[in-house]
């Protein structure tokens, strides 16, 4: 299908976040769709190749801050689903592929004005309801993100496609990138559901089709993002939809030949297990997988003595707890020179005991609820854990489960800066601080950097720019997303392009285009205008002028 022109988008911008103020019609609108949702219980069927199917094998989506209500049932997946969806995919896959990618990138585009306009108060309530997250956080998340997601994609589709080869005189080289063969596995966590809408629609975007399985825990929040991009324009079978348990969907899909790529967002032990499997099975796939993964992290707060109090303990306050500490981001460990560490210590238990929390309806709580019983268990363990070795909780440690999963801000001093608490990752509103000596410095950033395997975030405080300048290169591997007097989390699609290594990750930078890149798979083209017509070069000149070789007859 040709199309006479060379088309540019609009330019991105990163969508503005709404404050929904008392009396602003944003809260208006949001409270209402939060009473509309609360008081539906959804059937949520898969979707494959745009049909519904209820399985009748179903589990419950219940809002976290309050256990007992059922916001969906929620139909599993089995392996004669995915089979089925893989199937639709590679039907879908003919017509996806040759579409012209004007048209692949508009249906991104309208998805996300229909987000920043009608369809923004469903998401965002859909994500409170579902992940426990306040007003702000979701619209960060399910609003703003996603808008952006789905508009810098589409600028950066343009960047790569530009990315051309030179040309020699008469031959004109031309690079194609082709979408992958085969489909991909969406695989995308519980805490954002920006990370399920750019997981599915990044290779969506780029041409490929999609199978996606969901967290279980955000399948109500998921499904509301597939039929926004249903109303987009999206064809039928691009996504499909497979809720569900990891093995039920996982095994059968990573057993597919035409498995061409995983897109994941998860713990880091599920994403060495999926690829211990792909390698075992490498000798089936018609091409090797492209394998992209996101995973854990342990994202530290590294103080130097010059440092600003309040600026460290607001980034604590805001980096650990923001969301119940269910951020990739967020951070889990502090570091604080002991000439600092008092009036710290003093900041943070004055202001943790500000802190409310209950259910994200109302609009005064700082803090919803952990997102189910298994974490609520293993923040409870690692605050038990604290209690019983050398640490002290300083502030918080309390926990709830009668009504919802609710773990109170909890900050923890250690004398063991290689504690469990400052290795592991829990996933949780849980912040453990170790003193150093403030002559320790280059010591310190030592420790910082071996403790824990993870790469992901962190940050540096400080007034000394040589202190800044020595962190930066001693903590280079330590983190992908590297903060200097900020905390670290609050990336922005287009700003910050989020992702770490070490046992955080492939670091393929979701938001900008080395995610996206991943997604295609190059092939080279070469035209030459005037082929030659003789096989001989005029090296091989002799003496007689023929080509053939001189010499005595």
């Amino acid at each position: 299908m040709s199309r006479p022109g060379i088309f540019r988008p609009p330019p991105p911008q990163n969508e503005p976040v709404r404050d929904y103020a008392p009396g602003s019609p944003e809260r208006a609108a949001l409270e209402a769709r939060l009473a509309e949702l609360g008081n539906d219980q959804l059937d949520i069927p898969c979707v494959i190749g745009g049909e519904e199917i209820r399985t009748g094998d179903t589990f419950d989506a219940v809002t976290p801050h309050d256990k007992d209500h059922v916001i969906a049932k929620v139909h599993k997946a089995s392996p004669a689903e995915v089979e089925r969806a893989i199937s639709a995919s590679a039907e879908a896959w003919e017509d996806w592929h040759r579409l012209p990618w004007e048209e692949r990138a508009a249906v991104f585009l309208r998805a996300a004005e229909l987000l920043a306009g009608p369809w923004r108060p469903t998401l965002v309530a859909a994500t409170m309801l579902n992940q426990s997250k306040t007003a702000h956080q979701a619209e960060i998340d399910a609003a703003c993100e996603v808008i952006d997601f789905w508009r810098f994609n589409v600028g950066f589709i343009v960047r790569i496609y530009e990315e051309q080869p030179v040309s020699s005189p008469g031959v004109w080289n031309r690079m194609e990138y082709r979408p992958l063969e085969g489909f991909v596995f969406a695989i995308s966590p519980f805490n954002f559901t920006a990370i399920g809408a750019n997981l599915s629609t990044s290779p969506a975007l780029m041409g490929d089709v999609i199978l996606w399985k969901p967290a279980s825990t955000a399948a109500y929040s998921s499904y509301w993002t597939l039929k926004l991009l249903e109303e987009a324009g999206l064809p039928p079978g691009v996504i499909n939809f497979l809720p569900g348990s990891g093995a039920a969907v996982g095994d059968p899909v990573l057993a597919s030949d035409h498995l061409a790529g995983i897109h994941f967002t998860g713990s880091t032990e599920v994403f060495h297990s999926i690829w211990k499997t792909v390698g075992e099975n490498i000798d089936r796939y018609r091409n090797y997988p492209r394998i992209v993964g996101e995973t854990g992290g342990k994202d530290f707060i590294v103080a130097h003595p010059s440092a600003d109090v309040d600026a460290v303990a607001t980034a604590i306050l805001r980096g650990s707890f923001e969301y119940q500490g269910q951020k990739c981001s967020a951070a889990s460990r502090v570091y604080a020179p002991s000439n600092l560490w008092p009036q710290l210590r003093q900041r943070l238990v004055e202001e943790v005991g500000t802190i409310k929390m209950g259910d994200v309806s109302d609009f005064s709580n700082f803090m919803g609820a952990v997102i189910d019983g298994k974490s609520f268990a293993r923040q409870k363990e690692a605050i038990d854990h604290a209690r019983s070795n050398d640490a002290e909780v300083l502030v918080g440690g309390g926990t709830d489960d009668s009504e919802g999963f609710f773990v109170e801000p909890t900050v923890i001093e250690t004398k063991n800066p290689r504690d469990r608490l400052m290795q592991e990752e829990f996933f949780g509103p849980i912040v453990t601080t170790y003193v150093y000596p403030e002559n320790e410095w280059e010591q310190t950033l030592e420790l910082v950097d071996d403790t824990a395997p993870y790469g992901l975030t962190g940050a540096i405080f400080s007034q000394d720019r040589a202190a800044i300048d020595e962190a930066q290169e001693a903590l280079r591997y330590a983190a992908g997303n590297f903060y200097v007097n900020d905390k670290p989390t609050g990336a922005v699609v287009g700003q910050q392009p989020f992702g770490g290594a070490r046992a955080s990750g492939t670091n393929d930078k979701a938001g900008s285009m080395w995610n996206l890149i991943r997604w295609v798979s190059p092939r080279t083209i070469k035209e030459t205008f005037v082929p030659p017509r003789n096989y001989r070069y005029p090296f091989l000149e002799g003496a007689d002028g023929d080509g053939r070789p001189g010499g005595s007859r």
